[in-house]
């Protein structure tokens, strides 16, 4: 992916500060009537590589084009995803990520997934500079090679250079190190798992056909839904957290397992409190009602304490009669 005539690696310029403008050139006498006009400068240092065939795609963007120039000016292991491209340019991460496609498209961007051994699987990002070269990807170092078709048969000869590019097939031949293509005979058996645990986790599938868990998945996710039931978690309280909210049904669960063991894990209710709850309705007894007594004067029943007093009409014209009879004795 790196070529050896570059040290793009370097600053593309030597300094930050902004430098004065060149000169304004002068027009030779033998130029074209119109268009562009080159000042060709042999360049000895901070340069990279690039072939016609991406520099003048005919169907790649703009952006396109730059960016797969930008990328092939890297190092290799220099990150090349869209977030760190987003920080690099003034584009935003849809429109470098369909730069991105159309050089997946083109051939010049290559995406493997590869094993490391131990059942680990990565995914490693070659870019060809030229995509019409045999690739041969080399997984224990990470480099890549380009070769012609008939290298692999011999040595190979000495070949003098042809401007222009050469039309040969494409091809992409992974090299697998021998302990990572050992398998085992057989995998090992595995307990079918019984129990409501084990048979809300297989139930989920008919809820939404995504979240089809395997045996093995399921012996492992049991301990979390048992957990769930041990907090007096009803099984349809479980299956709704475990899914509600759920992407839409175009988008894939790529692994269902996972899914549902974060949500088991981060969404685990606390147990219930084993001690009653005391409210203050049920901490303060209620005052004694006052019973039903009979008014003296108009025998109306009202609610006192008091077994001779009087309601209050009664108060009120017994307190005016009251007052009357003060005045006239004055």
């Amino acid at each position: 992916m790196a070529d050896p005539q570059s040290n793009a690696a370097l600053p593309a310029h030597p300094s930050p500060e902004r430098q004065s403008l060149p000169p304004t050139p002068e027009l030779p006498p033998d130029a074209p009537r119109a268009g562009v006009l080159h000042l060709r400068h042999r360049h000895t240092e901070r340069y990279t590589v690039v072939g016609n065939h991406l520099a003048q795609h005919p169907r790649l963007s703009a952006t396109a084009i730059g960016i797969g120039v930008h990328i092939q000016s890297l190092p290799d292991g220099a990150s090349v995803t869209i977030k760190a491209l987003t920080l690099r340019f003034p584009e935003g991460e849809v429109t470098i990520g369909r730069a991105l496609r159309e050089l997946e498209e083109a051939g010049y961007l290559v995406r493997r997934r590869v094993p490391l051994g131990g059942g680990r699987i990565a995914t490693r990002t070659f870019f060809l500079d030229h995509p019409g070269a045999v690739v041969r990807a080399s997984v224990a170092s990470g480099s890549l090679e380009t070769a012609t078709p008939g290298a692999a048969a011999g040595p190979k000869p000495e070949v003098p250079s042809v401007p222009g590019p050469v039309a040969v097939p494409v091809a992409a031949e992974v090299s697998v190190p021998a302990s990572s293509r050992t398998r085992s005979a057989a995998p090992e058996p595995v307990t079918v798992p019984t129990g409501p645990a084990a048979d809300l986790l297989a139930r989920l599938r008919l809820v939404d056909t995504r979240l089809l868990l395997s045996e093995r998945d399921v012996a492992r996710l049991v301990p979390a839904v048992e957990t769930w039931l041990g907090r007096a978690a009803t099984p349809d309280q479980i299956t709704r957290t475990l899914t509600a909210g759920l992407p839409p049904e175009a988008d894939p669960i790529r692994h269902p397992a996972s899914f549902v063991e974060y949500r088991l894990t981060t969404l685990l209710p606390p147990p219930l409190p084993t001690a009653p709850i005391r409210t203050a309705t049920a901490a303060t007894h209620p005052a004694q009602r006052a019973p039903l007594v009979t008014c003296d004067g108009c025998e109306r029943a009202i609610r006192t304490h008091d077994p001779r007093a009087l309601c209050r009409e009664c108060r009120e014209r017994h307190d005016r009669g009251k007052a009357g009879a003060v005045h006239s004795a004055a």
